[in-house]
């Protein structure tokens, strides 16, 4: 396979075509090896329009949908970010190239295991990756920016308490075939806006359904 024309077909075919025009954004999935983080056995998939499993039940997300996330964070370079869900790393180590630094919550275990040996051979050295349930407890300390890479079925005001004001979080809450992709940003100490931006379906965050329920 010529992995560079791959990449560049999933580029154009897939992520520009979903209103994906974000430079930055371009450059990092153009430059980062997607293909070093799919799972053994599933290389020729590394640019397919597909959730790729990495076990446990949990895949990787679509090309497409990691574009979408990237450009709605509006990263200019010095944030600290927040993901729940490391998976293998792969959207992380796209994050690591947009913001200041990353730290990364895995229940997993042995997906943080591997998630740490993908991007160490990245050379990525701005990440934190942590064994934490984040539907049980959060770092104590804010963040600019928090990715959550499961959906959850009702939202989580626990999250926007973790964002600093004017920060963003990322979530796709509800249940399939109605998801939707929202942007919700901290106004305030205690306000916030949530604007949806697409609907989509996306594998369940790890013990979602037993967060706080919540209704905008």
């Amino acid at each position: 396979m010529n992995t560079d024309f791959a990449r560049q077909m999933m580029i154009d075919q897939q992520v520009r075509t979903w209103n994906v025009s974000n430079p930055e954004v371009l450059n990092v999935l153009s430059t980062m090896p997607r293909e070093q983080f799919v799972p053994f056995g599933y290389e020729a998939l590394a640019f397919a329009d597909t959730q790729i499993p990495i076990g446990h039940g949990q895949s990787m997300l679509t090309p497409m949908l990691e574009g979408r996330i990237l450009q709605a964070l509006e990263l200019g370079g010095n944030e600290n970010v927040l993901e729940i869900g490391s998976g293998v790393g792969y959207l992380t180590a796209c994050l690591s190239r947009l913001a200041q630094h990353v730290t990364s919550l895995e229940i997993h275990d042995e997906l943080r295991k591997r998630a740490a040996e993908n991007l160490a051979d990245a050379g990525v050295d701005n990440v934190e990756l942590l064994s934490m349930d984040a539907t049980k407890e959060l770092p104590d300390r804010q963040f600019d920016v928090i990715v959550v890479s499961g959906s959850i079925q009702s939202f989580d005001p626990r999250f926007v308490d973790a964002l600093t004001v004017g920060g963003l979080l990322f979530v796709i809450i509800g249940d399939p075939p109605a998801m939707e992709a929202r942007i919700v940003r901290k106004t305030g100490e205690n306000d916030w806006q949530s604007e949806c931006l697409f609907e989509t379906q996306l594998t369940p965050l790890i013990n979602s359904s037993l967060a706080t329920e919540f209704c905008f």
